[in-house]
């Protein structure tokens, strides 16, 4: 496959382009499909191709690019990815993670995944490449306290699916993430996003109760009768903290169910440590205020 000389940069302004404007995302893409269709037409989008170019080098009809761009009609083989990804200078081991996961999710099974393929798996893992040393170093300071944070929400392969795909969606993004303020807090959004679109939910909010069993207080009260009332203590905290806003929520996810101290927070998130201090205190009195706990100061810097 060809790639054509990019009309565009992918970090740059969209170009404007003729024809028809390329319509939204349709709203019944799940959240593992959205999250490689929404850094491939982003990447489209900046190139400057119109959909009648791209569809020549693609060798797939307009229509039916038009249709995988916005997420409708049938869920895409990976001959087409693979070849969109190579015209539009896609990372083709990341797309190729998320767009098998999900396949799986729509439900193909294995048997089509592998043979909608030029070779199955095995081409995408040859020319996988390697991320941008920024993005490994990046992954190498922060990927154990993600873990942490995800396993509030998820447990066992679907706590460690949701880190490994929000570094493959890095991956795919990593020219935005570097234009962006602080690529911490870029990539951060990323995790969480990604872990509440997996989380179960209630009202709307995700629900963090299945962790009640796993907090530092259990672990180390040894009084039965003391572990019950701190499980329901628990569960209330747990249940007030889904309610807050998402910036007020990390904070106290990090700072009072994963133990982090407030600097080691700021460096999560990518935020000072005033805006830290602020969040958990505006926290503390939401919970103060529409519950019965009393909490106390989490770890200290």
């Amino acid at each position: 496959m060809t790639t054509l000389p990019a009309p565009g940069s992918a970090s740059g302004p969209a170009p404007v382009r003729p024809g028809r404007k390329l319509g939204p995302i349709a709203p019944t893409v799940g959240s593992t499909h959205a999250a490689w269709l929404e850094p491939t037409r982003d990447r489209y989008l900046a190139s400057g191709y119109t959909l009648a170019e791209l569809s020549l080098h693609v060798v797939l009809a307009k229509s039916k690019l038009s249709e995988l761009l916005r997420g409708v009609g049938h869920y895409p083989r990976w001959e087409v990815m693979h070849r969109v990804a190579a015209v539009l200078d896609i990372p083709s081991w990341p797309l190729y993670r998320l767009w098998q996961q999900a396949a799986l999710d729509v439900g193909k099974n294995s048997d089509w995944i592998d043979r909608s393929g030029e070779g199955g798996p095995a081409v995408t893992t040859a020319g996988s490449g390697r991320p941008p040393l920024a993005h490994g170093a990046l992954r190498a300071t922060v990927e154990d306290g993600y873990i942490r944070y995800a396993d509030v929400f998820l447990t066992g392969d679907a706590r460690d699916q949701v880190v490994e795909d929000t570094f493959a969606i890095l991956w795919l993004s990593f020219d935005e993430a570097l234009a962006s303020p602080d690529i911490r807090r870029y990539a951060w959004n990323l995790l969480r996003a990604t872990v509440k679109a997996r989380a179960a939910h209630r009202d709307d909010r995700p629900l963090l109760a299945q962790s009640a069993f796993d907090t530092l207080a259990l672990r180390e009260e040894n009084d039965p009768e003391a572990q019950t009332d701190q499980l329901a203590e628990s569960i209330e905290l747990f249940l007030a903290i889904s309610r807050l806003p998402d910036n007020h929520m990390d904070v106290m996810v990090l700072r009072h169910l994963c133990g982090f101290r407030i600097r080691e927070t700021s460096e999560l998130l990518g935020v000072p440590i005033a805006a830290v201090r602020s969040d958990e205190r505006h926290a503390r009195r939401f919970i103060t205020e529409t519950t019965e706990l009393h909490l106390t100061e989490g770890p200290t810097p």
